[in-house]
């Protein structure tokens, strides 16, 4: 599924972690990697070294790790210039870093990140990076909500990132509180988990067992934010992986965006996933 893999770079050692997230998929779907930076016409020419050096190291490592990899530099609007190379080399999926802006900012909508995500003809993963020296993520929480779609690239790029980095992966349902049934946290066997949880999720599951992914699955009742971030830390998990939320502003003003809450309070690296034509 994922042949062309993009990662931004630039001064920032975030962004440095977001690429080797790509890297590993890259490894794991043996794709090739572009490493790109866009200079604008304002970065001093430290920042441009530093990212200069952050791509060799990148891309001495792709080649350590036997991945094509290949480096584009240039000046310009990032973002236009990130688009002119997603469809001029066909890219399949685009990875980059978050920045402050996007934790500080509660409506993500104008931001970079926000901007890239839906303006890239590809499917792309924001990385907002918490531990910098964690760099080898051992157990994924992958929070899913009923009527989630593209299941099945959701599925695959989940499994690609487990088999890249040998993890296990941990899949997280949070549903309204059912005091008339249980209390507390409901514990079940992934088989359990495909009788009693929403069709789409159920289905996720089957094609992670398709990837022979080893994972787990947990329902538990609860605001979604709060109970991805109390379960992210109680569990002493290594990476959350969510996808993005299409919330309309009103809507985000009257209920919150789950996914604007986890990236202030997220206690472990987050990716922001978003299919290519999810909200086409």
């Amino acid at each position: 599924m994922y042949k062309k893999i993009l990662s931004a770079v630039n001064e920032h050692i975030n962004s440095e972690i977001a690429a080797r997230y790509a890297l590993n998929l890259a490894k794991a779907c043996k794709a090739k990697l572009y490493l790109c930076f866009i200079a604008e016409k304002d970065t001093s020419p430290t920042s441009i070294e530093m990212a200069e050096n952050a791509i060799k190291r990148l891309f001495i490592m792709a080649r350590e790790m036997d991945i094509k990899v290949e480096s584009i530099t240039a000046t310009g609007d990032p973002l236009k210039e990130i688009e002119k190379i997603v469809k001029h080399e066909a890219i399949d999926i685009a990875f980059a870093a978050t920045k402050r802006e996007d934790i500080e900012k509660r409506f993500y909508a104008g931001t970079f990140a926000r901007r890239l995500s839906l303006n890239l003809s590809c499917s792309v993963a924001l990385v907002r990076v918490v531990h910098i020296g964690r760099l080898h993520p051992n157990k994924l929480l992958v929070p899913l909500k009923g009527g989630d779609g593209h299941i099945k690239e959701r599925a695959h790029f989940i499994a690609k990132m487990a088999e890249g980095f040998e993890s296990k992966v941990f899949v997280f349902h949070a549903t309204k509180p059912i005091t008339k049934f249980f209390h507390g946290e409901i514990h079940i066997t992934p088989l359990e988990w495909e009788k009693r949880l929403p069709e789409n999720i159920a289905e996720f599951m089957r094609h992670l067992k398709k990837h022979k992914i080893e994972y787990e699955g947990k329902l538990l009742p609860g605001a979604v934010a709060r109970s991805i971030t109390i379960e992210a830390a109680s569990k002493r998990h290594d990476l959350i992986i969510m996808g993005a939320s299409e919330r309309s502003l009103l809507s985000s003003i009257l209920k919150g965006n789950p996914v604007e809450a986890v990236l202030r309070e997220a206690p472990c690296d987050l990716i922001i996933f978003k299919p290519y034509n999810e909200n086409k």
